[in-house]
Parts: C-alpha cells; structure tokens; sequence
C-alpha cells in the first residue's frame, strides 16, 4: 500500500518557530515529528510513501539522504504552485494508484493503520475518514455519521448548538481510484471543502471508522507544548493491533 504525507504546510501558528523551517520538521523532544508518522507507516509494513512539499521543501529532502526511511522508499514531489491538501495528493499519485493512505504531516498519532485500511477496503467506499471522539467540538473539523458509519455531512469548528458529532476529522483519509479521479489536475483542490461535497453530491458512499489511541492535531504553539508534554508522559502508543506482514 502506498502512503501520501501532506507535509507542504507552512505552520503559520507556530511561528516563529517555522519561520525557518518547514512545519513537519518541528522538533518533538528532539525530533522532526515527521519521524513520528514515518515510524507509525513502517511498523505497518508500509513501504513506500510520497511527501507533497512547497514551503522550504528543501529542508526536508536533506533530512533523508537516501531517500529512504526504516525500508520505506521516500518520493518528494515538490509543488510549484499551491494545489490544496486534494490537489497536492492527485499532484503525487499516479493513475493506477488505488485505496491510498493520506496522513497529515503535523499530527501525532499511534491509530492502528492495518485495522483502518482493513475496514476501507471491506466497506468499498470511494473514501473512508479516520476519526476521533473529542471533548470540545468547537475546536475541529467534525464529521456527521450516522449509525452505519456513513458520513452524511460535515461541520467546520461549530457552536455547541450546531455540534451534531463530536468526530473530528483527523486528515487521514482511504482514498480509492475513483475519487482520486475526481481531483482535477494541477488546481487547488482541497479535500474537506471540495472533494468530499463532490463526493457526496454525486451519491458517493464516504465511511467513517472512528480511530481509537492518541491523536494530538499540531495546529499552534499550545498544541505543540501539549504533545511534549504528552510524549514525556508516554501518553502516544504505538499500535499493537497489527497483521503479520502490515499492510498490503
């Protein structure tokens, strides 16, 4: 199975930290938390992942030498011009690619991947949404699901009266052919606001399979201490559900 890493952001909130660095090489007690998520991707038998680059994209290629890491083949595809989260994935994929793994560069999370994709492809949706239960919904992206896991909507940072879920949406995401399709070619193309309402609109079936584990979204200065903090205190754990071999 291939992996896309969304790692093209520029970390406006943390700086200025990023002002000189590329947000997925923020250190995490000493480590780019890109490491993290590579760590997570070669414990499930992941073997190749390409990393959508634009913001100081240099800094990041130098980091792996090789090009490889812990037997994961590394593809950095730089964009030229901003192409969104969906527009930065289609720019790094290829036409036969199918049920990919797309994984957000500045999270840290231990969800088991294996039982994720497992359920992606028994439920042959065009798109499956890993989420996570949170205490206060104002702060996300919440995913609307209904009692089959379908997704029937989603709702940008709500009030608490419009709080429907309490399902963030994390930014991992089991894409299939056919929706990685639909992502037009070199155009911004965002996967929350354009992708997914396509999806929708043209009866697309999108599951939903709510993520058990840490999951800490990255996203300012008091996220960043938080998952120091949460490192220290052995609060991320990695995967133990895990098929003999990971993920094919």
């Amino acid at each position: 199975m291939k992996a896309v890493i969304m790692a093209g952001g520029e970390g406006s909130r943390l700086r200025p930290l990023t002002c000189d660095m590329p947000k997925p090489m923020a250190r995490l007690c000493g480590r780019p938390m890109l490491e993290y998520i590579l760590d997570l991707l070669a414990l499930h038998g992941i073997r190749e992942a390409a990393l959508t680059l634009r913001y100081l994209p240099g800094q990041i290629v130098e980091h792996f030498p090789e090009g490889t890491y812990k037997g994961i083949k590394l593809d950095f595809v730089e964009e030229t011009s901003p192409l969104g989260t969906a527009g930065g994935v289609k720019n790094a994929c290829q036409p036969e690619d199918d049920n990919i793994l797309i994984i957000s560069g500045d999270a840290l999370c231990d969800f088991d991947l294996a039982a994720f994709a497992a359920y992606h492809k028994k439920g042959g949706a065009a798109v499956a949404i890993l989420g996570k239960q949170v205490e206060d919904p104002r702060e996300y992206g919440l995913i609307d699901v209904d009692d089959t896991g379908r997704v029937a909507g989603f709702i940008e940072k709500p009030a608490f009266s419009q709080a429907v879920s309490d399902l963030a949406n994390t930014g991992i995401y089991m894409l299939s052919k056919r929706a990685l399709a639909l992502i037009p070619h070199g155009e911004s193309f965002d996967f929350a606001r354009d992708l997914f309402p396509l999806l929708l609109s043209r009866g697309e079936t999108l599951h939903c399979w709510e993520g058990q584990g840490y999951w800490c979204d990255i996203g300012d200065a008091s996220a960043y201490l938080h998952a120091h903090i949460d490192l220290l205190d052995g609060k991320m754990k990695l995967a133990t559900a895990i098929r003999p071999g990971g993920v094919n």
